[in-house]
């Protein structure tokens, strides 16, 4: 019999949740992902976890892997959906029927953390961080399905010791959605949205896993919210001269108005109408990139459960830049 505690963890084959799963078996546990029978196992590859491919609609599954689990990490979410169902199957469905398969299973489970989204708060609109306390104010389907997911988790906090992680941006090795940027910036171009200066919370995928780990493992974080977020505010004009002096180039700029993001996206949209996959680019993620302040506050993070940045912007962008070039994506 092994002594090891055990950590489930959706979501465990994407981007964030494959570094979760690294961090975990550091820490000597032993990890089970639930994964779909489509999914990509790249990232967990070769690695010492136990996989079952049963999705997370099969409650009769899910009770069985939950059954001794010490900890559930559900990281797994639909980010991009062509319908309002999809987002809302794939962010509160699923949610309700872990929830519902631990109760049933597992009465000693330490924790169960949830992965939010800073797009639950929507921005800054006054130019303030927002926090825990902020009202929720989401200004796109993806925000607004995330947000009825933790008001269905918090309904459970009597039953079940929860805790919610909210992340903002998020970059690294193995990301391929801030990947674009980094792409087009190493053959010489970068766009910046608008004309007014934005300023955004962006934080290294290594910061954002140990602060979840931080906030499971912390006795003072059942039932609390917590943004796990970097503790500086960044501007994309600081941003590019860190890439160009790493990459070394010095691309050319090429403002979009708002108005012109609007009318890409638009145009994106209709044409994903008749692909099998939702658009990158549409009217809502228009919506989202052209706010001037996507900034949010860590000082409960950091009081609560010890969390820090520990990834300066310039480590970060250099690291994530070297394995890009490392795997020959750039």
């Amino acid at each position: 019999m092994s002594n090891k505690q055990i950590a489930v963890v959706t979501g465990g084959t994407g981007f964030v949740g494959s570094h979760l799963v690294d961090l975990l078996l550091d820490k000597g546990y032993e990890v089970r992902c639930i994964t779909r029978k489509s999914s990509d196992l790249k990232w967990l590859k070769d690695k010492d976890v136990k996989i079952f491919d049963c999705g997370l609609y099969n409650k009769e599954a899910l009770r069985e892997i939950i059954r001794d689990a010490d900890y559930v990490y559900h990281v797994a979410g639909v980010v991009k959906s062509k319908t309002k169902e999809g987002y809302f199957r794939g962010n509160v469905d699923t949610t309700r029927t872990l929830i519902e398969a631990t109760l049933e299973s597992n009465s000693n489970l330490k924790r169960f953390l949830v992965v939010s989204s800073q797009t639950v708060t929507g921005p800054s609109l006054d130019g303030k961080p927002v926090n825990e306390e902020t009202d929720c104010r989401p200004i796109t389907t993806y925000g607004k399905s995330k947000l009825e997911e933790e008001k269905l988790v918090l309904s459970f906090k009597d039953k079940l010791p929860i805790t919610i992680c909210r992340a903002p941006a998020v970059y690294g090795e193995r990301d391929t959605e801030i990947f674009i940027y980094f792409k087009t910036f190493s053959k010489g171009l970068t766009t910046t949205i608008g004309f007014n200066e934005k300023k955004l919370s962006l934080i290294h995928v290594l910061d954002l896993v140990n602060g979840f780990y931080l906030a499971a493992t912390n006795e003072k974080s059942k039932s609390q919210i917590y943004f796990i977020s970097s503790e500086e505010f960044y501007t994309w004009p600081q941003i590019n001269n860190i890439t160009s002096k790493i990459i070394g180039k010095k691309p050319i700029v090429i403002k979009v108005p708002h108005f012109l993001v609007y009318t890409i996206a638009a145009v994106a949209q209709f044409a994903a109408m008749f692909s099998s996959k939702p658009a990158t680019l549409n009217i809502e993620k228009a919506k989202d990139i052209t706010q001037q302040y996507w900034i949010c506050d860590t000082s409960k993070a950091v009081r609560e459960l010890g969390y820090r940045q520990n990834i300066s912007i310039e480590e970060g962008i250099k690291r994530t830049i070297e394995w890009y070039k490392k795997m020959n994506w750039i």
